[in-house]
């Protein structure tokens, strides 16, 4: 249970470092990669969803065992991002650089995975 408490409150804790600022840079981010951000309702949307489950990971982290089954949609939020982000990537619409700072979130999902299979549901790790 030590692991995967760590795991979900150093995940959250990631998350809400990385993404925070997000909510500060909208029209520098269009700066930096073009075109400009047209849609800011999916921007700032995509960072409130997000934000929601660095939450959802501080609350699995408190009782892994308690919300054991609630790491099974943490998985999926990882690996579905990644593997969007890999689509993207590989139909030639994002770059190199844009895919790695994505990366961090495969390496969340595979530690998510392995918290899943260390919490029995008796509590023991």
């Amino acid at each position: 249970m030590k692991f995967a408490r760590a795991v979900f409150y150093f995940a959250g804790a990631w998350g809400v470092v990385v993404l925070t600022p997000l909510y500060f840079v909208f029209d520098y981010a269009g700066r930096q990669n073009p075109p400009p951000i047209t849609h800011p309702e999916f921007y700032f949307g995509f960072i409130g969803v997000a934000v929601a489950w660095q939450l959802a990971f501080f609350v699995i982290g408190s009782d892994p065992v308690r919300f054991r089954i609630m790491m099974l949609p943490a998985v999926l939020e990882k690996f579905g991002h990644v593997i969007t982000m890999t689509v993207l990537y590989l139909q030639g619409r994002m770059n190199s650089q844009q895919l790695a700072v994505n990366m961090p979130d495969l390496v969340w999902g595979m530690l998510f995975v392995a918290a899943f299979a260390r919490t029995s549901v008796s509590g023991d790790d």
